[in-house]
This record gives structure tokens, sequence and C-alpha cells, in this order.
């Protein structure tokens, strides 16, 4: 056996076993997607908050109700890009769209992330309203964190880049909504744009 098929042999089996143990089928395109939806929302917040009577935000009134349904239409919009696209990409790569894996991976996602959801739920019923963007950032990176050793390894370097702005947005609470853009909208758009060159565009 020449040592290129030796070569090539070798490089057949580790991408047997890496699509047997990981998700492999994550699309680049609906991370791009989720920071556009991101930046959209937060530009029509910001404009909601800058046109209202105080020219602030109270947590009581009709702007944030707004705004909360703003973020909610930008997570269903995400998760909905995403469902959608990573199924198409499983049917291309002729890998199962739901199996023990799949679950192994969004039990570890959503575990943190709705610990994280209902902390933030409790300090807001709490009035304690500071901290709320670094919180987000920080619980999102850990269900990133969390997920990606059931997926591609590049899922992790995102959940550290929330976690540190997060971590950064906790010390200037003053900013949590531009530290929010930067992590849930530029980051991922260039996370995306990195996957979708790197992994879809072959």
């Amino acid at each position: 056996m020449s040592s290129e098929n030796y070569l090539k042999d070798i490089s057949e089996i580790k991408h047997l076993m890496n699509k047997s143990s990981k998700f492999i089928s994550l699309s680049g395109l609906s991370g791009i997607l989720a920071g556009i939806y991101a930046l959209i929302g937060a530009s029509f917040a910001y404009w909601l908050v800058a046109q209202s009577e105080r020219g602030y935000l109270i947590l009581d009134g009709k702007v944030f109700r707004l705004i909360l349904l703003d973020l909610i239409l930008v997570g269903i919009f995400s998760i909905g890009t995403a469902i959608y696209l990573t199924t198409k990409k499983a049917k291309k790569n002729n890998q199962k769209i739901w199996d023990s894996l799949t679950r192994r991976l969004l039990t570890s996602f959503i575990v943190p992330l709705l610990a994280g959801a209902i902390y933030i739920i409790i300090i807001l019923n709490q009035q304690r309203y500071g901290q709320t963007g670094a919180l987000m950032l920080l619980f999102y990176g850990l269900a990133l964190l969390s997920a990606s050793k059931y997926t591609l390894g590049d899922v992790k370097y995102l959940g550290y880049t929330q976690i540190v702005i997060g971590l950064i947005c906790a010390i200037f609470p003053g900013y949590g909504f531009w530290f929010w853009v930067l992590g849930f909208g530029i980051m991922h758009i260039v996370y995306g744009t990195v996957m979708y060159f790197k992994y879809d565009k072959k």
C-alpha cells in the first residue's frame, strides 16, 4: 500500500469517526443570518428607546414590552433559520437530523441556556436590571461550550468569545446594549462566515 493511499484511508476513517460521534451538519449561513437578525432587532430596539418620551428604557412601560417582543422574534427567526438550514445540510450529508447524538447536543445546549433564562427572569422580578446583558452573553457562551463536545470544535471558540464579552459587559454594565450587539450580532456574523467558508463551501 502506498503512503498516499494509506493517508487517504486514515482520513476517511477519521471522517467516519467524527460523523458518528459529532453532529457535523451545523450551517454557517444560519450563524450569519442569526447575527443579521440580532443587528436588525437591536436597531429597532435602539430606535424605540430613542423615540420614547423619556429617551431611556424603563421595565414597566410599553417600550419595554415591545423590546421584549422584538427579542423573542429575533430568537424565533434565528432558531427557525438554524433548524431549516441545518436540516437541509444534514440531508445533503446523509446524516440523521434526530438521533441520540442530536438529543445529547440539544440537552447540553438547552440546560445551561434554560437555567440562565430562569435566573434572568428571577433577577428582573427583583428589579435588578443592570447585569441582564452580561448574563445573557455568559449563559449563552456556557451553553455553546457545553454543546461543543457533540458538534464541530469551532463552536467552543464562539462560546469562549461570548463568555469573555459577557464578563467585560459585567464590568461595564452601562454599555450592556453595545456588548449585546457585539456578542449576538457581530460575533455571530464573523463566526458564521468562518464556518461557511470552512465547511459549507466545499
